[in-house]
């Protein structure tokens, strides 16, 4: 039997972090070629690399998490992968580019199909343009020979703005870091030993500590908020400069994202929604079983088995979700070298529309010093369990 054509993951650094790990990319060089333009580059007459392929390594360490009850991977991965693989390929500092340093300001993503955490994921990084001010990167997550995700990526050189700018930011909300506080001066949760800091549940790359909907009574939905304080485990390593802790923001962003229209309505989960997969083999053999009481995993069957135990009233029953997946992603990273993955970060989520079986999101991100650090909106599919038809599809 031919044995598995891709790359052996090695084992995890343990310098990282658990993030870093996870978003851990292997170029494939050695298994291809680059892809090449029959255009000349001026100046030294050599076809230009416009396409190269890097790997996500799918070993039992690094198999990137598929949410209970979801259609795919945890997109918040893909997205991280994506903006890692792209920061691969921009140019450092040279005297041939005046020492220019250029950081990542704005992603726009789309969630083409629903990806599977047994197969590795391709990443195909197109290097569109390289300005005096700005680098464009266009990657694609492909699986089996299909696209499943595409992203282009912008990134500004630093200092490129001048020395006379215009300058504003909203303010953090002002009981947010007491609530904070507050949460970890609470009693240290049992589901979760890793956890340094009590009242963060599950486990994983990153902790989170929820602090509810604001306005949770009100009628008018624009008028909810929902926040949550997220960062890293353990410390993001210091050698690589601010690309992890982009990376890292990137992965994070998509924790509750679209679900924040789900919670505004007050809508139901299901765990018989058919928004399941059929188990694959995997491409490499798992040396050891799954840890079946993950508390991550246990956390999240809980919330989906106290949402079904909550529709009691027969009579004005909660309506229940048929299908929700995100449609797209767009990050704008406001302030890159103010970003620490590691450190706390505030995340204050609101839907200004939903319609036609979609909703919008918006979310900001500060630091724990109150600068804002990053904005984010997605776009999602939120369709209602109909009774008349049978299961809903994209």
């Amino acid at each position: 039997m031919p044995g598995p054509t891709l790359i052996r993951a090695p084992p995890p650094d343990p310098n990282k972090s658990e993030i870093e790990n996870v978003l851990e990319l292997t170029p494939l060089t050695s298994i291809g070629p680059f892809t090449r333009t029959s255009s000349l580059t001026p100046g030294n007459r050599k076809p230009e690399k416009k396409l190269q392929p890097l790997c996500q390594r799918p070993d039992q360490n690094r198999e990137l998490w598929h949410p209970p009850g979801a259609r795919g991977v945890y997109g918040g991965a893909v997205i991280a992968q994506c903006l890692s693989a792209a920061q691969q390929t921009i140019p450092p500092p040279s005297p041939s580019n005046d020492h220019a340093v250029f950081l990542i300001h704005s992603m726009h993503c789309y969630f083409v199909l629903a990806g599977d955490s047994a197969i590795p994921i391709l990443y195909h990084v197109e290097r569109v343009r390289d300005g005096k001010s700005f680098v464009t990167r266009t990657v694609q997550a492909r699986q089996k020979g299909r696209c499943i995700f595409t992203t282009t990526s912008s990134f500004v050189k630093e200092g490129s703005a001048g020395e006379r700018t215009i300058n504003h930011a909203g303010d953090m909300p002002a009981d947010a870091v007491a609530q904070l506080n507050e949460a970890l001066g609470e009693q240290k949760s049992n589901d979760d030993a890793d956890a340094e800091a009590a009242g963060v549940q599950g486990s994983g790359p990153f902790v989170t500590k929820r602090l509810g909907i604001e306005n949770d009574t009100s009628p008018e939905i624009c008028s909810k908020k929902t926040r949550q304080w997220v960062k890293a485990r353990g410390r993001i390593s210091s050698s690589a400069g601010p690309a992890p802790h982009l990376s890292a923001l990137a992965y994070m962003s998509d924790s509750y994202f679209i679900g924040t229209v789900a919670l505004m309505h007050n809508l139901r989960r299901s765990s018989s929604s058919p928004q399941t997969r059929k188990p694959r083999p995997r491409p490499f053999p798992t040396p050891q079983p799954p840890n079946t009481t993950n508390p991550k995993l246990k956390h999240e069957l809980a919330d989906i088995k106290d949402e079904e135990n909550s529709n009691t009233d027969a009579q004005n029953p909660r309506p229940s979700i048929g299908i929700m997946v995100s449609l797209d992603h767009t990050i704008y990273f406001h302030r890159p070298r103010e970003i620490r993955a590691d450190e706390w970060l505030l995340s204050e989520n609101e839907s200004p529309w939903s319609g036609d079986g979609r909703g919008l999101v918006l979310q900001r991100i500060w630091n724990r010093k109150g600068v804002l650090v990053a904005s984010c909106v997605q776009e999602g599919l939120v369709r209602l369990a109909q009774e008349e038809s049978g299961k809903p599809k994209l």
